[in-house]
């Protein structure tokens, strides 16, 4: 069993974490653990995860991502709703990455609904 940690800042291994949405075996329970997922997704460049968790009206046709964008970190500041039993959630977050050596921040609060009894995520707002 491999036992890296899960870039999502868990502090789980992946296999044990986001590793197992990735893989189909569980879906997320809230929408933070969504989030978490499809940071790790990104990480990971699996573009298939993130379309798959994407809501259908606001999914683009492809992902094509950047394999020049190396990820850093991810720092959760808020999750409001968005647990077992809600329909809705929004996520606020800062995910820091390097491109070509310059160091960026994206700063969203994200949005999630259930969609078919799946977590999804919606759209963001930009900070």
């Amino acid at each position: 069993m491999n036992h890296e940690p899960c870039p999502c800042g868990s502090g789980k291994a992946y296999e044990a974490c986001c590793g197992a949405y990735h893989a189909g075996e569980a879906l997320p329970e809230t929408a933070e653990q969504l989030m978490r997922s499809r940071y790790s997704a990104f990480v990971r460049g699996d573009a298939d995860y993130l379309l798959a968790t994407w809501h259908s009206s606001t999914r683009p046709a492809s992902l094509d991502l950047d394999a020049r964008v190396k990820w850093l970190g991810l720092k959760v500041h808020a999750a409001t709703a968005g647990g077992p039993g809600d329909e809705s959630g929004t996520v606020s977050f800062v995910a820091r990455h390097k491109i070509g050596g310059r160091a960026y921040r994206l700063e969203e609060t994200s949005r999630f609904v259930r969609e078919a009894g799946r977590w999804v995520y919606v759209d963001g707002d930009v900070s």
